[in-house]
């Protein structure tokens, strides 16, 4: 499902990916791990289109990612899904409204977004939270939502960036738990973190990045 090849990004004369290469399968799980500034993010962002590589090539399923044009660059996004570390949800909407959105901006009717919107926040333990502001929810149900959100399009690919990063830890093992539950009905997830309890209750494959170099590739690992 995904090629990354002799990826290289430069900041300035700062090298933050340096001949990055790897590739994960359709249904994989896959922890991204190192320190902050390790080049965890920046790869991300390169999968997902937010910033460019300086050579290199990365390819998700018939998308070469690095060529991708504007127009094509908005289908490709809507294939996958993305959780952030700042949950970037809208502080007006209900958990409800919050994720539907994401169907509605796509014109899909009202129905399907009703049946959709609930089966996905069922999955995600939300159900009797849907009519809650963002300002009413504790962090774990913020970082839920956002969840719900980025898999209320039935993705066969997630994206998350340091999810944990506003968690404490009871809500991160239990984001990690979430997270399994979603792999384990057939969604390829791609995890950045350096979060080392979320890291060793997943125990799937571990991918440590130094000074934007890959030095280990483990399967059902934990963060060493």
């Amino acid at each position: 499902m995904i090629t990354v090849d002799n990826v290289t990004k430069k900041y300035g004369q700062k090298i933050v990916l340096d001949d990055v290469s790897f590739k994960v399968d359709g249904g994989e799980f896959v922890s991204i791990v190192g320190a902050s500034g390790a080049g965890k993010t920046t790869l991300i962002h390169a999968m997902i289109c937010a910033t460019d590589i300086d050579s290199g090539k990365i390819k998700v399923d018939e998308y070469e990612v690095n060529k991708l044009g504007p127009k094509n660059i908005q289908e490709y996004r809507r294939k996958f899904g993305m959780v952030f570390q700042d949950f970037k949800l809208l502080p007006n909407q209900t958990v409800y409204e919050n994720v539907a959105f994401a169907l509605e901006v796509c014109g899909y009717d009202k129905d399907f977004i009703k049946k959709r919107v609930a089966d996905v926040l069922k999955i995600v333990g939300l159900d009797e939270q849907k009519n809650h502001f963002p300002k009413q929810l504790s962090g774990g149900e913020k970082q839920r939502t956002a969840i719900a959100r980025a898999l209320v399009h039935a993705p066969k690919l997630l994206f998350a960036d340091e999810p944990a990063g506003n968690l404490d830890p009871d809500n991160a093992i239990a984001l990690a738990k979430l997270l399994l539950k979603i792999n384990q009905s057939g969604t390829t997830i791609i995890l950045a973190t350096h979060n080392k309890d979320i890291v060793n209750t997943i125990k799937k494959r571990v991918i440590t990045i130094e000074n934007g170099k890959i030095i280990s590739d483990k399967k059902e690992s934990g963060y060493r």
